[in-house]
């Protein structure tokens, strides 16, 4: 018994150590307006915000490893004066249940597997980070609407959700969950292949998005508000806080005050060149990686 328990914590421990090994080989770190940068100064700006937004390509495996190293390094460097919360869009809150029960090693990690609909890149990508959090006792948000009701919003119009019973609609923002922004409903229309017509009514499929990031929004100023003076650092999309809108406006909403730092990672050929017309302002931090490294399998 003694050392099948030996064993678990040695796999563990090396699953920990090899996320944490994101060669610099492949990534450079630019400022919202293409001035070189670290990591280092990502972590100064991290100590004096509220909550760090990691948007990544979710098939970008460089920038994993990134997530990882800047999560642990929160964890090493603030985790003995303030709480570090870690916080998923790739958990749909409905879940959030069956995460604290594994965290708090009531269940299985199987049983967690197949209760929680992990995506298919989890164990490679994600899982680091939640054996950190479980290995230092930190919370782990489960931060997303369940996508059944992004679906129906994309189907059937916003005004779908108020028809949900009161425990389903626990697990979403306060509704209504509000407009999106012009800025945002641009930015969408132009990922979509639309032309913009601000005379035209939004979309249903921008509806669903907008539920997306105001939920995601919620449960980080939930989580800041219930464990004050902690850092929560999220993962999500790229697109959701990429240049400051979508989730980050969200959060503007529900909690005026907080401090958000956007870091934004997205794979290019030329990695190590900021290009101001494609990157500027897509977050505090911009991080190029390389687009030639394998890609995570969704």
């Amino acid at each position: 018994m003694k050392s099948f328990l030996f064993a678990l914590i040695f796999a563990v421990a090396m699953t920990i150590q090899a996320a944490g090994q994101a060669n610099p080989d492949h990534y450079t770190i630019f400022t919202s307006d293409g001035k070189p940068a670290t990591l280092d100064d990502i972590m100064r700006a991290a100590a004096v915000s509220d909550a760090v937004f990691l948007g990544e390509y979710h098939d970008d495996t460089v920038a994993h490893a990134l997530q990882f190293e800047i999560f642990k390094r929160a964890v090493e460097q603030f985790g003995p004066n303030r709480k570090v919360q870690l916080s998923l869009e790739m958990f749909e809150r409905d879940v959030q249940v069956v995460l604290d029960e594994y965290l708090a090693g009531r269940i299985t990690e199987d049983h967690f597997l197949r209760s929680s609909r992990p995506w298919n890149n989890y164990k490679t990508d994600y899982r680091p980070l939640v054996e950190l959090a479980k290995e230092k006792r930190l919370p782990v948000i489960a931060a997303n609407a369940p996508r059944r009701y992004v679906n129906m919003v994309a189907r059937l119009g916003k005004d779908s959700v108020l028809s949900l019973s009161k425990d389903a609609k626990k697990w979403l923002a306060p509704l209504p969950f509000g407009e999106p922004s012009e800025a945002y409903s641009k930015k969408f229309n132009a990922l979509m292949g639309k032309i913009h017509d601000a005379s035209q009514p939004v979309s249903p499929m921008l509806y669903s998005q907008t539920l997306w990031d105001a939920t995601m929004a919620y449960w980080v100023a939930k989580a800041l508000k219930e464990h004050k003076g902690s850092l929560v650092v999220h993962l999500n999309g790229g697109f959701h806080t990429e240049s400051r809108l979508g989730t980050i406006e969200k959060l503007a909403k529900y909690r005026s005050k907080a401090k958000s730092l956007v870091v934004t990672m997205r794979y290019e050929e030329n990695f190590r060149t900021f290009d101001p017309a494609k990157h500027t302002g897509l977050g505090d931090f911009v991080i190029l990686t390389d687009s030639k490294q394998p890609r995570s399998q969704r």
